[in-house]
C-alpha cells in the first residue's frame, strides 16, 4: 500500500486512511511495531540484571560488566541521528526490517561473545538501531490514524518497551539463571526474528517520501522548538531514571525488605509506565502542550515522595509506581516532535531516544553523586523532583516561544 503524505510525512489523508484500514488489520501492524519495542526492551533492562552472570562468564568483576550497559546507551545516542540520516531515501517498512535485523544479528552475537573486549563492541552494535526504530516505527503508526489519536497510537507502539519490563525482563533473567547467561541474550535475537516477520507481514509498502534526503533531515537541528522538546526529555526524564537505577540497593538497605521482593517492585514499576504511557497518550491527544506540563509536575510531585516512602514496603510501592507512570512522557514528546519538525520526521523521531538516553546517563550520575556525597539512598527522589521540575522550566519556555512566533505571524 502506498501513503499519500504531504511534506511532514505524515498522510494528508490521515483520518480517511485509518478509517478505510479494517481495525482489525491496524491493530495488527500496531502489534507488530510493538513486539519490536518488546524485543528491544528486553535486552536494554535485562542485562542489569544478567551483570552478575555474564561478568562471572567473561572473568571480569561486576563493576567492569557495567560498561557493557553503557555501550549499549552510547551505540543509541549515536545511531539514531547517524542512521536517520543516512536511511532518509529508504522506504520506512524496509527500514524497520533492517533496523530489526541487525539489532537481532548484534543480540546473537552478544550471546556468543568470546570476551569482554568483544562484549562491549556487540553491546555497542545492539544499541545502533534502537532509537531509529523507535523513531520510525512512531512516524508509521502515526501515519495510519486520524490526527486526533495520534499520541494513542505511538503509545501502543512504546507499550512493547513497558510491557517488557513487566513480562520480557523477568523471562530473559529466569533464562540466564536456568540455562547460562547467553540465552538471556538469544531470546532476544529470536524477538528480533519475529518482528522481522511481523513487520514484513502487516507494516503497509510504503515508498519513499518526494525529496526526502540526508539534508533535509538535518534541517530538523534548525528548528528550536525541536532542540527544546529534546531538552525536556533529556532533563526532565533523568528524575525517574535517578530513581529507577538505585531502586534496588534502596529496598534492601533503606525499606529492608528480603531479595526475593525486588523483583516483585520492578514488576511495579513496569505497571506505573504501562499505565502512565496509556492514559497520558489519551491526554496528549486532547491537549499535548498542557499534557506534557502537567506530566512533568506530576513526575514532579511523586519522585519528592519517594523519600518519606522508603521506609515502608506498602508505601514505596505505591509510589513507585507513581513514579513509573512518569513514563507517560516518551509517547508525548515523540508526538510533539512531529508537530515541530516539519519535514525532518524521522531525524526528529529518532533523537526523542537519544535524548532519553541522555536523560538515562543524567539521572543516575546526578543521584550517585548526591549518594556519594553522604544524603542517603532516598537523595535519589530529592534529586529526581529537581530534575522534572527543570525539565518544566524548559516546557515553560517552549510554550512562551511558541506563543510569541504566533503573535509576530498574526
Amino acid at each position: 500500500m502506498t501513503l499519500a503524505t504531504n511534506d511532514t510525512g505524515i498522510p494528508a489523508a490521515a483520518t480517511k486512511a485509518a478509517t478505510d484500514r479494517p481495525a482489525a488489520h491496524l491493530g495488527l501492524v500496531l502489534f507488530a511495531l510493538a513486539m519490536g519495542g518488546f524485543a528491544i526492551g528486553t535486552t536494554e533492562f535485562a542485562v542489569m540484571s544478567l551483570v552478575p552472570y555474564f561478568s562471572a562468564g567473561l572473568g571480569i568483576d561486576e563493576p567492569t560488566a557495567g560498561h557493557v550497559i553503557s555501550a549499549y546507551a552510547l551505540g543509541v545516542v549515536v545511531g539514531a541521528p547517524v542512521i536517520a540520516v543516512l536511511a532518509a531515501r529508504v522506504a520506512r517498512r524496509t527500514l524497520l526490517i533492517g533496523l530489526m535485523a541487525v539489532f537481532g544479528i548484534a543480540n546473537l552475537l552478544s550471546a556468543l561473545a568470546p570476551s569482554y573486549g568483544w562484549m562491549l563492541v556487540f553491546r555497542f552494535l545492539s544499541g545502533l538501531p534502537h532509537g531509529a526504530y523507535f523513531g520510525v516505527a512512531a512516524l508509521v503508526a502515526a501515519s495510519l490514524s486520524p490526527p486526533n489519536r495520534r499520541a494513542q497510537a505511538v503509545a501502543r507502539v512504546m507499550l512493547g518497551l513497558t510491557v517488557a519490563t513487566i513480562i520480557g525482563v523477568p523471562f530473559a533473567n529466569w533464562m540466564g539463571q536456568a540455562l547460562g547467561w547467553r540465552w538471556g541474550f538469544g531470546v532476544v535475537a529470536l524477538l528480533a526474528l519475529l518482528t522481522m516477520a511481523l513487520v514484513y507481514a502487516f507494516a503497509p509498502r510504503d515508498r519513499v517520501q518526494p525529496g526526502a534526503s540526508p539534508f533535509r533531515e538535518l534541517g530538523a537541528l534548525k528548528r528550536r522548538q525541536v532542540w527544546l522538546t529534546l531538552a525536556i526529555g533529556a532533563i526532565g526524564f533523568g528524575g525517574m531514571f535517578a530513581v529507577y537505577t538505585y531502586l534496588a540497593s534502596t529496598l534492601m538497605e533503606v525499606t529492608r525488605v528480603a531479595p526475593g521482593l525486588v523483583p516483585v517492585v520492578l514488576c511495579v514499576f513496569g505497571l506505573g509506565l504501562t499505565a502512565g504511557t496509556l492514559v497520558g497518550a489519551w491526554l496528549a491527544d486532547r491537549a499535548l502542550m498542557p499534557a506534557i506540563g502537567g506530566m512533568l509536575l506530576w513526575t514532579a510531585a511523586a519522585l519528592a515522595l519517594f523519600p518519606f516512602a522508603a521506609g515502608n514496603i506498602g508505601t514505596i510501592s505505591l509510589v513507585v509506581f507513581l513514579i513509573g507512570t512518569s513514563g507517560g512522557l516518551g509517547a508525548m514528546l515523540q508526538t510533539r516532535l512531529m508537530d515541530v519538525a516539519d519535514d525532518a520526521q524521522t531525524l526528529a523521531a529518532a533523537l526523542n531516544h537519544s535524548a532519553f538516553n541522555t536523560a538515562n546517563a543524567l539521572g543516575p550520575w546526578l543521584g550517585g553523586m548526591a549518594i556519594a556525597a553522604g544524603y542517603g539512598w532516598t537523595s535519589t527522589g530529592w534529586v529526581g523532583s529537581a530534575l522534572a521540575l527543570a525539565g518544566f522550566a524548559i516546557w515553560a519556555v517552549a510554550v512562551l516561544d511558541d506563543r510569541r512566533r504566533a503573535t509576530q505571524t498574526r
